[in-house]
């Protein structure tokens, strides 16, 4: 049996996109707006105090509008993910616009990030906190607190600080989440990109890579991940961050292959 309100919500795309109709894009708009408060709860998360989140949330919602105005129903994708995308975009550039994130956190992240390009390079494995840290001449426990220090920064923010100012490549948090996301052009590419990815994630470290599974496909949080696997929360931040660094020298940067 039909759902009455999805088949109401399909009903105002199809005249929205027919007529141009103000009432029905607005309507649109106020359906989905709970998915910008979400957005920018992630992206926000960690940042420092002076990142108003209001700001996010206003930039977050200009991303939304975009989303309804280009969104194609007939291509047959889901606008949510869709929206997501287009918010989050919105909400790095009015991040890019503050330069929040401090120069040394910048530095230190880039160092960590060639450093285990290079060790991957040598040995052709993703290489272990300690082969990280003796390359960069520092002890393991200050990697950790140097990849908390990152983590901090929010998950979303950890992209960027990766790949500073680039789109094309898309996110590497929502390549995780859905590889199909960040260019849901063809079924070849889409197909192309999956399994890139599910590769790349197979060849992290067990416990890395549980961590991907559990946060990205399983949607636990975590705290609920660090009861899993009886670590602190902040140990599954400095887990995770490594993880993406690992990810994004794989996937998303051709040069550190």
């Amino acid at each position: 049996m039909p759902d009455p309100e999805q088949q109401e919500l399909d009903e105002l795309w199809a005249h929205y996109k027919a007529t141009g109709d103000e009432r029905a894009r607005d309507g649109l708009i106020l359906h989905y707006s709970p998915l910008v408060k979400f957005v920018a709860g992630r992206v926000g998360s960690g940042l420092p105090r002076n990142v108003d989140q209001s700001d996010l949330v206003s930039s977050g919602t200009l991303g939304l509008i975009d989303a309804v105005d280009k969104f194609e129903p007939e291509r047959g994708f889901k606008f949510e993910t869709y929206a997501v995308n287009r918010i989050k975009g919105a909400i790095l550039d009015e991040l890019r616009k503050l330069d929040w994130v401090p120069r040394s956190v910048r530095a230190r992240t880039k160092e960590i990030q060639r450093t285990m390009a290079d060790l991957e390079h040598k040995y052709q494995r993703t290489p272990s906190e300690d082969e990280v840290a003796d390359a960069m001449d520092i002890s393991t426990d200050t990697l950790r607190d140097h990849l908390g220090e990152i983590a901090k920064l929010g998950f979303v923010a950890l992209d960027e600080l990766l790949k500073p100012g680039e789109k094309e490549s898309g996110s590497m948090s929502e390549m995780i989440a859905d590889p199909s996301a960040t260019d849901p052009s063809g079924n070849f590419e889409r197909e192309e990109t999956r399994y890139a990815l599910a590769d790349s994630i197979n060849r992290l470290p067990d416990r890395e890579r549980l961590v991907l599974t559990l946060y990205y496909y399983e949607g636990l949080t975590l705290a609920e991940i660090g009861s899993v696997l009886n670590v602190t929360e902040s140990r599954i931040c400095q887990i995770h961050a490594k993880a993406v660094i690992s990810l994004r020298n794989r996937f998303i940067e051709p040069a550190y292959r």
